[in-house]
């Protein structure tokens, strides 16, 4: 008698936690995520949710985002794509990481965390917060308070 074995499941990134709700349906608790951060949940704000938030904790350029949805059959231009994230951002659903004047990333990871950046690859990783320790700050102009400290720390490879 022959014994069927399945192989077994493929573990994946799990969908970035802030968007679990009691549902157990992404797209649902998305809308509903949506919703509470006072968006309404059109039809490209949950495509591009779903392709942002589906897989796991991201960085992604708004164009890396557009081709995404290129590829995955989302209809959005480049400007919906740059307005959605911009509003996730606002909401607290996503974070903007400033490489350099050039280069904007948005993480799906809004946690207490810093970055690497691969510079020959054009590729964030996260630090865990509490790896990085910030001994001293400059004098804070009056009437101004620190809303958060970002660290990069650029990395090449070695020659």
């Amino acid at each position: 008698m022959a014994t069927l074995l399945s192989a077994p499941p493929r573990r994946t990134k799990q969908p970035n936690p802030a968007l679990k709700a009691d549902t157990g349906c992404l797209v649902h608790d998305l809308r509903h995520k949506l919703r509470h951060a006072g968006l309404r949940p059109t039809r490209q704000r949950v495509g591009l949710g779903w392709l942002l938030f589906s897989r796991g904790d991201r960085h992604v350029t708004a164009e890396m985002l557009y081709e995404e949805a290129n590829r995955s059959r989302v209809p959005v231009s480049l400007a919906t794509v740059y307005n959605t994230l911009h509003q996730f951002r606002e909401a607290g659903l996503l974070r903007e990481v400033a490489v350099d004047g050039s280069r904007t990333y948005f993480d799906t990871n809004t946690g207490d965390h810093q970055h690497f950046y691969i510079e020959s690859e054009h590729q964030l990783r996260d630090i865990d917060g509490a790896q990085i320790e910030v001994g001293r700050l400059p004098d804070i102009p009056e009437g101004m308070e620190v809303a958060r400290v970002d660290v990069i720390i650029r990395l090449r490879r070695k020659k």
